[in-house]
């Protein structure tokens, strides 16, 4: 099957509802990083997104008498929005299941190119199961998001336009990652023409299902996937996607959120465009690339560097998290924990021994001890050595220092808690922490803390990050003959979880 691509993809039919998305320099970014860095533009699409191509080559080589009976997909949102808009274009019937999680903005988008939704089931597994039922109930044709050969083949046109706008001038290209259909259509024509031109995938780190399946050297499945990029969010990759990804594709990259959340801000700040968390992941990895390079001492410069902006479809309320984990993500601040003297004078000299540097966050309260944490965030101009400087500095000054850029549970939730130790010479006996994940809908945070069961809740925060999934911090007092009750009745909710009880910020912040 591999072997017929470069046919499939000159054949495609996309042009009917795509555009040839164009090929931007970003300027800016090209500057900072010593190489040229091009942005292939899909974010332009008419459903910005690159998804309509293969959801439309895939309907349009439908045949009239199949095609009659229309088409049925599962999608969260890119992939229900072209498959929508080709159905319409068709003259055909389009039924979507989505998630029940699945925010208005998306539904809507859907409904209004003309498509029955369908909502069920909490995650897009549950919406796909139904989806596969309702094809055998109605007779339906299946529109699988990326484990399909016409699918493949429309994504694999925009490899094609890339050479023909570079003349295959370029060095690499980097390509998001979810389930795989995109990259191995791009790789799969690329490779075939110019084998020079490396074809790197990039994921999260909590959602790396082709990473791990091409390790294992066959397909796994995740046990969960995070859901920030959610256009990638996929727990097991398509059969014929990993076939040409190993074929074809010379190296995946991982990045994490924050990296995310910096390639957002920089492909704003070149283009005044705002791509979602996926469609940012290719300029972070270029950037994970890069810096790997000059860290094993080579230095990657001067070359031609493709990233695929794959989509545009960002929920408003989720710029908040961006801004926040932006400079994070891009060294420009540093979080630290700090232990100082509780007495007259001693914040002062803090202060003083941070020398002159632009302070963001300041958390501390008092507590009566002889020691008083403190919670600081400050800019950087020179990234993560710059921070590990300040840390040993202050370290040699004398202070307790903690560096709290890369913990999660300092970032998302304790930093906005500052003060939080229970109060009395015990404090909140028998406590543990646990960070949980649920689907965020009307009632269900009300839904979690029912489900919690008999167990004393010492310590709560939630915070919505205007992301399909709420995010809660909770301690609970659980006395040690219990804890296998309570071990498997969370194994019985089904909720995401990760215990939190031995974290450091946690610890240093908020136990008793």
């Amino acid at each position: 099957m591999t072997d017929d691509y470069l046919q499939r993809i000159l054949k495609a039919r996309v042009y009917d509802v795509a555009i040839e998305s164009p090929l931007d320099a970003a300027p800016r970014l090209s500057r900072r990083l010593g190489n040229q860095i091009l942005l292939k533009r899909e974010d332009l699409q008419p459903v910005f997104s690159f998804k309509l191509r293969g959801a439309y080559n895939k309907i349009a080589h439908l045949s009239a008498a199949i095609a009659v009976r229309g088409v049925i997909c599962a999608s969260a949102g890119n992939h229900a929005q072209g498959v929508a808009l080709a159905a319409r274009e068709r003259g055909i019937p389009a039924l979507i299941v989505m998630p029940q999680t699945t925010p208005t903005i998306k539904v809507q988008a859907v409904m209004d190119l003309g498509a029955e939704v369908v909502l069920h089931g909490d995650i897009y597994d549950s919406a796909y199961e139904h989806a596969l039922t309702l094809v055998r109930e109605r007779h339906m044709v299946f529109v699988h998001p990326f484990d399909d050969p016409d699918v493949i083949a429309g994504q694999g046109t925009i490899g094609m336009e890339i050479l023909r706008q570079t003349g295959g001038e370029l060095d690499a290209i980097f390509v998001p990652v979810g389930g795989g259909g995109l990259i191995a259509g791009i790789a799969a024509y690329v490779k075939q023409l110019y084998p020079r031109i490396r074809i790197i995938g990039v994921q999260p780190e909590d959602a790396a299902a082709m990473y791990q399946s091409l390790e294992a050297g066959r397909r796994v499945t995740l046990e969960r996937v995070g859901m920030f990029a959610d256009g990638v969010a996929v727990r097991r990759v398509g059969e014929e996607s990993f076939d040409l990804v190993r074929r074809y594709v010379d190296e995946i990259v991982l990045v994490d959120t924050d990296e995310i959340c910096a390639a957002i801000q920089d492909i704003f700040e070149d283009t005044r465009a705002v791509p979602e968390p996926a469609g940012a992941l290719a300029v972070a990895g270029i950037k994970r690339y890069l810096e790997r390079s000059a860290s094993a001492g080579g230095g990657i410069r001067e070359q031609r560097l493709v990233a695929i902006n794959s989509g545009a479809n960002m929920n408003f309320d989720r710029l908040r998290h961006v801004a926040e984990r932006a400079d994070l993500g891009a060294e420009r601040e540093a979080l630290l924990a700090v232990e100082i003297p509780e007495r007259p004078g001693s914040f002062l000299h803090f202060c003083e021994a941070l020398g002159q540097r632009s302070i963001t966050e300041f958390n501390y309260r008092f507590n009566g001890s002889e020691r008083a944490r403190v919670f600081v965030g400050f800019a950087l101009g020179h990234g993560h050595p710059e921070a590990t400087a300040v840390s040993e500095r202050l370290r040699a000054a004398g202070y307790q220092v903690l560096d709290m850029s890369g913990n999660e549970v300092a970032k998302l939730h304790v930093r906005y808690m500052i003060g939080g130790h229970a109060p009395g010479a015990g404090g909140a006996v028998d406590e543990l922490l646990y960070r949980f994940e649920f689907p965020e809908r009307p009632g269900a945070l009300l839904r979690f803390l029912h489900c919690l069961g008999p167990w004393n809740i010492s310590l709560f925060h939630y915070r919505n990050h205007g992301s399909d999934y709420g995010r809660v911090l909770a301690g609970i007092q659980v006395p040690r003959a219990e804890r296998a009750d309570f071990l498997q009745h969370l194994q019985d909710l089904h909720y995401s979880y990760i215990d939190e009880s031995a974290n450091a910020a946690y610890r240093m912040f908020l136990a008793g």
